[in-house]
C-alpha cells in the first residue's frame, strides 16, 4: 500500500523530505470538527511499512485482557512486532484502534520504540469518529519525535496540537525541556521556560526539576542551583539565563532554533488572562518529590560542593520526602568520587535501617571506587556481596570486575568472570574486549588471545574501533601476524573496517619492518577505501623514515600535499632526520626549505637534527649557521642542541667554546646531563686535561648523574697518562656501581686492572660477565692474551691458542678462557672448564688437550692431567711443545723425575726443538722434585745452548 499525506495525495519521497508548501496549504475548511481532523504530519519512508496484513504471531510480553479492548490491543503488537515485510490495509488498524479505550491507547503509544510507527498509529487513533485530543497522546508524540530528534516532525505535531484545542500542560513543557536537553540543545530547551511564562504557566515541581537537570548536565550548576531557588521562593526569574538570541541563521529551512524563535511561540494554545496573571507568581513552596532532591543533591556533588549536597540530603530528610534507592546511591557515589569511604558506607547502613535495599548499582559505585584505587581485593569482595544479595551483575559490573583483575593480571579469575557472563546468556562487552585480549598477549598467551577473540567477536558486534585497538596491541608488541589475523577476519554483513583500523595495521607493518606490505596496503586504500587519510600519510613517513628509506618517505611528504594534507612538523621532522642519518646533508636540508616553503614552522627536534648531523660531520659553520637560525626564531637551545655542539667543538679541538656552551647550558633549569659532561670530559681526555676533567666527572658524581661512559673516559684518561692507580680506582668504583651491563663496560674495567698488574681481579671479571650471559668480544679476548702474557704463560702457548681464537676453531674460546682462569690462580673455575671440555665426547684437537692438561697440572690434578695426556695420544695427536711444557710441570708437582728426564732426553738429543720456555719449565719442575742437581744441569744445558746458538748467529 502507498504511503500518502493525508489531504495532500502525494506520494512521500524515498529520501524522505517533503513538500512544505504542500502541508502548509492545509487549513482544512470543509472538516467540521477538531475530533475529526487527521493528524496530517507526514511520515517518511522506512523499514515499517504501513500497509499489513493481519497474521496469527507469537506475542506474549502483556498478559491479554479477556475482552474486546484487549484482544485488539494485543492484536496491534502483533502486527507491529512482526518483522514480515507483509502490508495489512489501513482499515484493519481503524478497526482495532477504534475500539481501545483511552488508557489501551495511551499503553500502545508508549509501548513504541519507533516514532515512525508512535506517529502512524496517532494518525489511526485520530481518524476515529469518537477520538477525543487529549494532551497525553501528544506528550508522547512529542517525546518520540524529540528523543529521534525529529525537529521539523515535532514542529508539526505542536501546530496541530493548537488547532485541535489542547492547551500544553506542564507534563508537555516538562518533555520539551527533557528532549531538547538531552539533544544537547541546552538554549532552546530553557527557552520553553519563557514559553510557559508567555502563557502564564507556572511550572510545576516535574518541569522545573527536568529543566534544572538540563543545566546539571552541562554543567552550569550555578544557574541551576538559582533557578531551583527561584522557584522554591514562588517565582522562576529567567534573567539569569542566557536566552537571547545570537542572530545567526541556520542552513536549514527548520534549524530547532529558528522554529523555536519564530514560528513555535507564536502558535499553541493560550490560557485565559486571569490563569496568565495567576500563573506569573506563587506563594513560597518546597520540593515534594524525591526525583527533585535527587537532582539537587546530584549538581552540587557534580559541583564539587559536598556541605551544599549534604545539606540538601539533610533538607530532603526534614520535610518528610522518603529518599529512594536513587538518593542514596548519588550521595554514596558523590562520596566515594571525593574518597570518602567511610560516609559511604555509614550512608549504606542508613539505607537498610530505613528498609532500602542496595541494588546493583549501589555496589558498582563502591566497586568503581575501589578499582580507581587499584585494590582488587576489595573490589572482589563487593563483587561477591552483590551476589550474596541475591543481584545479578549488570554490564557496568563485569566492565568493572574484569578491568581490575586484567590489571592485575589474574588470569583465572579473569576466565571465570567470563564462564559466569555466558552462563547468564549474554556476551563480553565489547569494550572489554581489548582489555581482556592486552592481558593475554603481554602475558605472553597468544593462543589463548586469538581463541578468545574468535569465540566473542563473532557471537557479538564488535566495532570497527575496538578491532583497532586490539590490532595496536598486537602492533606494539611487534605480533604483525597476528595482528593480520584479526585485521583479514571476517565481519558481519554490512560491517566496515574503519580507517583507524588500516592505520593501525600500517603501524603493525611498520614495527615489524615489512614495508612493501604497509604499501600495499595502502594502495589497496587508494583502489577500494576508505580513502588515506592525514594519519594514514604520517604513519607511513615515519615508519619509512625510522627504517631509513629516506627517498620513499619522502615521496610519500610529496603524495601527502598532492592529496590535499599538510603534513605536520613531526613528519617533516622524522624524513629530515633520516636524511641525516644517512648522511645526506644536502638532502636534509632540501627537507628543511621544503617545510620552510609549505608555512610549517620548524621545532627543536628539526633544528637538533640539522646540528647534531652537521657536528657528527665535523663541519662545525653549519651547524652554528642552524643554532643562530633558531635562536633568531625566538626558540631556547635545549640541551640536545647545545650538546650537539659541544660534540662539533670536540672534534676541533676547539675547547674553549666548548666550555663556554657548557657555562650556558649550566644555567638551564636542570643544568646539563651526562651526555653533554660526557662529551666535555672526552675533550679534556683528548688533549690531556686531566684536572679539568675531573672537576666535571665530580661533578657528575655529586649529582649522581655519572654513567658508564663516564667512568670509561676517566679510565682512558688516567691509563693514557700514566696514572695506573687512579685508573684501578675508577675501576673499583665501577665495579661498585652497578654500571657493568655489557661487554664494553667490563672490557674497560679489566683493562684498567690488567695494566696496573691486578691479573686475579680480572679474572674474577671475567666469571662474573660469563656468570651474566655476558658473551666476550674480539676487544675482550685482546685483553686475555695480555692478561696471559703478564701472568708468565709460555709464549708457545699463548701463540698457540691465539692462532686458534683467530681461525675461529670449535673450543677455542673456552681454551682460552680456561687458560687465563688457571694463570690468575682461579683454578676451580679453570677446572670446570676443563670438565666441559673433556666431557663433551667431542675429539679435542692439540691446542684445547694443552690447555686442560695445562690447567689440571697447575691445579695440582696431576692424575686428570694425564688422562687427557693419554686421551690425546689415543686420538692420534702427538704431542707438541706445549704439551711437554705443561707435562714437565705435572711431574714436578708428582715427583716424577723419571717422566722429566724422559722429556729432558727428548730434548737433549734434539727430539724436541730446543726453547727457552721448555727448558725454564724443567727447571721449576725438578728444583719442584727436590731435584736442584738436575735442575742446575738443565740450566746449565741451556745456558750453552743458547750461547751456541748466539755464535752460530754472530758467525
Amino acid at each position: 500500500m502507498s504511503i500518502h499525506c493525508c489531504y495532500c495525495g502525494g506520494r512521500w519521497p524515498e529520501n524522505g523530505s517533503y513538500n512544505r508548501q504542500s502541508f502548509l496549504r492545509h487549513d482544512v475548511p470543509s472538516i467540521p470538527h477538531s475530533k475529526n481532523f487527521i493528524f496530517s504530519i507526514p511520515l517518511p519512508s522506512s523499514r515499517f511499512s504501513l500497509g499489513f496484513k493481519l497474521h496469527c504471531l507469537p506475542y506474549s510480553t502483556t498478559p491479554a485482557p479477556k475482552n474486546q479492548d484487549g484482544a485488539s490491543f494485543l492484536s496491534i503488537l502483533k502486527i507491529l512486532k512482526s518483522k514480515q515485510a507483509q502490508d495489512f490495509p489501513d482499515e484493519t488498524i481503524d478497526s482495532l484502534v477504534s475500539v481501545l479505550s483511552p488508557k489501551m491507547q495511551t499503553i500502545l503509544l508508549k509501548k513504541q520504540k519507533d516514532w515512525r510507527k508512535s506517529l502512524y498509529l496517532f494518525r489511526r487513533m485520530k481518524f476515529a469518529k469518537d477520538y477525543s485530543p487529549n494532551p497525553i497522546h501528544y506528550n508522547i508524540i512529542l517525546r518520540s519525535l524529540g528523543k529521534a530528534q525529529r525537529w521539523d516532525e515535532l514542529r508539526l505535531c505542536w501546530i496541530e496540537m493548537a488547532k485541535d484545542g489542547v492547551l500544553p500542560t506542564n507534563n508537555t513543557y516538562a518533555t520539551l525541556i527533557d528532549v531538547y536537553g538531552k539533544a544537547g540543545l541546552v538554549k532552546e530547551a530553557l527557552l520553553w521556560l519563557r514559553h510557559m511564562k508567555s502563557r502564564g504557566l507556572f511550572p510545576d515541581e516535574v518541569t522545573i526539576n527536568t529543566a534544572v537537570q538540563v543545566l546539571k548536565d552541562s554543567g552550569q550548576f550555578d544557574l541551576g542551583e538559582r533557578l531551583f531557588k527561584g522557584w522554591c521562593d514562588g517565582k522562576v526569574e529567567l534573567d539569569c539565563l542566557d536566552l537571547s538570541y545570537d542572530g545567526s541563521t541556520d542552513s536549514s529551512v527548520f534549524s530547532s532554533k529558528h522554529f523555536l524563535l519564530t514560528e513555535l511561540f507564536k502558535s499553541g494554545g493560550r490560557a485565559p488572562v486571569s490563569q496568565i496573571a495567576s500563573g506569573l507568581a506563587r506563594d513560597p513552596q518546597k520540593p515534594r518529590r524525591a526525583a527533585t532532591y535527587n537532582t539537587l543533591i546530584d549538581l552540587y556533588g557534580k559541583a564539587g560542593r559536598l556541605k551544599d549536597a549534604s545539606n540538601a540530603f539533610l533538607q530532603m530528610l526534614q520535610s518528610g520526602v522518603v529518599p529512594d534507592i536513587l538518593t542514596f546511591n548519588t550521595m554514596i557515589s558523590i562520596c566515594c568520587s571525593h574518597g570518602h569511604l567511610l560516609e559511604a558506607e555509614s550512608l549504606l547502613g542508613k539505607m537498610e535501617e530505613r528498609r532500602v535495599h542496595p541494588d546493583t548499582k549501589t555496589f558498582n559505585i563502591f566497586m568503581t571506587y575501589h578499582a580507581s584505587n587499584e585494590d582488587a581485593e576489595n573490589v572482589l569482595k563487593c563483587y561477591r556481596k552483590m551476589k550474596e544479595s541475591g543481584l545479578h551483575p549488570d554490564v557496568a559490573s563485569f566492565r568493572i570486575i574484569l578491568q581490575i583483575l586484567c590489571e592485575r593480571k589474574m588470569i583465572s579469575e579473569v576466565e571465570g568472570v567470563i564462564e559466569e557472563i555466558m552462563e547468564l546468556g549474554s556476551i563480553v562487552d565489547e569494550q572489554l574486549l581489548p582489555v581482556v585480549m592486552k592481558m593475554y598477549i603481554n602475558e605472553g598467551f597468544l593462543d589463548k588471545a586469538f581463541i578468545f577473540f574468535e569465540k566473542h567477536f563473532y557471537s557479538g558486534d564488535v566495532s570497527s574501533k575496538n578491532c583497532a585497538a586490539i590490532i595496536d596491541l598486537y602492533a606494539e608488541k611487534g605480533f604483525w601476524k597476528e595482528a593480520e589475523e584479526i585485521f583479514l577476519a571476517k565481519r558481519k554483513l554490512g560491517s566496515k573496517k574503519d580507517i583507524v583500523e588500516y592505520n593501525v595495521m600500517i603501524k603493525a607493518y611498520g614495527k615489524g619492518k615489512l614495508y612493501e606490505k604497509a604499501l600495499d596496503l595502502f594502495e589497496i586504500m587508494r583502489r577500494t577505501g576508505p580513502w588515506p587519510d592525514d594519519c594514514t600519510y604520517n604513519s607511513l613517513i615515519q615508519m619509512l623514515s625510522g627504517g631509513d628509506l629516506p627517498d620513499k618517505a619522502s615521496e610519500f611528504l610529496s603524495q601527502m600535499r598532492k592529496s590535499g594534507f599538510m603534513p605536520r612538523c613531526e613528519s617533516f621532522c622524522a624524513v629530515l632526520a633520516s636524511y641525516c642519518r644517512s648522511g645526506f646533508l644536502s638532502k636534509g636540508v632540501q627537507i628543511y626549505k621544503e617545510m620552510m616553503a609549505c608555512g610549517v614552522e620548524p621545532n627543536e627536534l628539526v633544528y637538533g637534527s640539522l646540528v647534531d648531523a652537521f657536528a657528527e660531520s665535523g663541519r662545525i659553520d653549519e651547524a652554528l649557521e642552524y643554532y643562530n637560525i633558531m635562536e633568531k626564531s625566538g626558540m631556547k637551545a635545549n640541551r640536545i642542541v647545545l650538546t650537539s655542539l659541544i660534540k662539533a667543538y670536540g672534534k676541533v679541538g676547539c675547547w674553549k667554546e666548548a666550555q663556554e656552551l657548557y657555562g650556558k647550558m649550566k644555567k638551564l633549569k636542570d643544568g646539563p646531563d651526562a651526555i653533554a659532561s660526557n662529551c666535555l670530559i672526552n675533550l679534556y681526555a683528548g688533549l690531556g686535561m686531566v684536572n679539568e676533567a675531573k672537576l666535571i666527572f665530580d661533578d657528575l658524581i655529586r649529582n649522581c648523574q655519572a654513567d658508564e661512559v663516564s667512568y670509561a673516559t676517566m679510565m682512558y684518561l688516567y691509563k693514557s697518562m700514566g696514572m695506573l692507580d687512579e685508573a684501578t680506582d675508577i675501576a673499583q668504583k665501577v665495579e661498585q656501581s652497578g654500571f657493568l651491563t655489557n661487554c664494553a663496560s667490563y672490557n674497560n674495567v679489566m683493562a684498567s686492572y690488567a695494566v696496573n698488574g691486578k691479573l686475579k681481579e680480572c679474572g674474577e671479571l671475567l666469571h662474573k660477565m660469563l656468570t651474566q650471559k655476558i658473551l666476550p668480544d674480539a676487544s675482550t679476548f685482546k685483553i686475555l692474551f695480555t692478561i696471559l702474557k703478564k701472568g708468565g704463560f709460555p709464549s708457545e702457548a699463548i701463540i698457540q691458542l691465539e692462532s686458534s681464537y683467530i681461525e675461529g676453531k670449535p673450543f677455542a674460546r673456552q681454551a682460552v678462557v680456561t687458560s687465563l682462569f688457571s694463570v690468575v690462580g682461579l683454578h676451580s673455575f679453570a677446572q670446570h672448564l676443563c670438565e666441559v671440555l673433556v666431557n663433551d665426547g667431542v675429539k679435542l684437537e692439540s691446542f684445547a688437550c694443552n690447555a686442560a692438561i695445562g690447567a689440571y697440572g697447575t691445579a695440582g690434578e696431576v692424575d686428570k692431567a694425564l688422562n687427557v695426556y693419554m686421551r690425546m695420544q689415543d686420538d692420534g695427536l702427538r704431542p707438541d711443545l706445549v704439551t711437554y711444557v705443561h707435562l714437565a710441570g705435572c711431574y714436578g708437582k708428582a715427583g716424577m723425575i723419571e717422566g722429566l728426564n724422559r722429556i729432558y732426553g727428548l730434548l737433549k738429543y734434539g727430539k724436541i726443538d730446543p726453547a727457552e720456555s721448555l727448558y725454564k719449565a724443567l727447571i721449576c719442575a725438578y728444583e719442584e722434585a727436590g731435584r736442584d742437581d738436575l735442575a742446575a744441569l738443565v740450566d746449565q744445558e741451556m745456558r750453552f745452548s743458547f750461547q751456541n746458538d748466539e755464535q752460530i748467529c754472530d758467525d
